[in-house]
């Protein structure tokens, strides 16, 4: 199914985050997406290919007992190894690095609440960076951009034809994001993803079309998105 089965990719899910812009009861990666915990609806994405040889998900310290009782079985059927994250994303990705064969060729960074990918953006982003050391998947910017200043009134409407909005998987050859992360502390600056640390390494990273569709699930009405864009694939298929 996969193409690139000669490649051996490493999957790093991060889904030990707060969740602090999602109002519900649970953690967004714990909510259920259609009868299904929306981080185990990723996981499963990435289990059935057969290029994915190891699958790593970082879950909170404090959901450990909760993540023991309700889908320990599940993980371990799927071979997956899990982690307690740090205090920050940086600290967890680093974790899951640390655990990763010396013998993959590729590491895929995956956010945990985007259940919607498909295979097919995976085999492209995948042989993307088995060429070229470094890919994402991307969507072009389609709206109005307005560059707001602090009271609220607009400063400029900002030009977006080079706009991209980036997404995951982010993936890159093991070697240089390994180098990324040890080299981190030289950017002296927030990192909102892994792709920001391969740039700053000098190497160039690719982006590969993907749309809307990869959807992250950050708030309620997302979730409510997934669902129908995950009902649309099942009546479809």
């Amino acid at each position: 199914k996969a193409i690139l089965m000669n490649a051996k990719v490493a999957v790093l899910i991060p889904a030990a985050g707060s969740s602090s812009r999602y109002k519900g009861k649970r953690k967004k990666q714990f909510v259920e997406l259609d009868g299904r915990a929306v981080f185990l609806r990723t996981v499963e994405i990435f289990a059935e290919r057969g290029d994915v040889k190891q699958i790593i998900v970082a879950i909170p310290g404090e959901d450990e007992e909760l993540f023991t009782l309700k889908w320990q079985a599940n993980v371990a059927f799927h071979g997956v190894k899990v982690v307690l994250g740090g205090q920050e994303r940086h600290e967890t990705v680093q974790k899951m690095l640390a655990e990763v064969a010396d013998d993959i060729d590729l590491v895929a960074l995956h956010d945990a609440v985007r259940p919607c990918v498909t295979q097919e953006q995976i085999d492209r982003v995948f042989e993307a960076a088995a060429k070229t050391g470094a890919a994402l998947l991307a969507a072009p910017l389609v709206g109005t951009i307005k560059k707001v200043k602090t009271d609220g009134i607009i400063a400029e409407t900002v030009d977006r034809s080079e706009l991209w909005e980036a997404q995951t998987p982010q993936v890159f050859k093991l070697d240089i994001i390994r180098r990324a992360y040890a080299e981190k502390g030289k950017l002296g600056k927030t990192i909102t993803d892994d792709a920001q640390l391969v740039e700053a390494l000098g190497h160039p990273v690719q982006i590969v079309e993907s749309d809307a569709g990869n959807i992250k699930i950050t708030t309620g009405i997302d979730l409510t998105i997934a669902t129908a864009i995950l009902k649309t694939r099942t009546d479809s298929a």
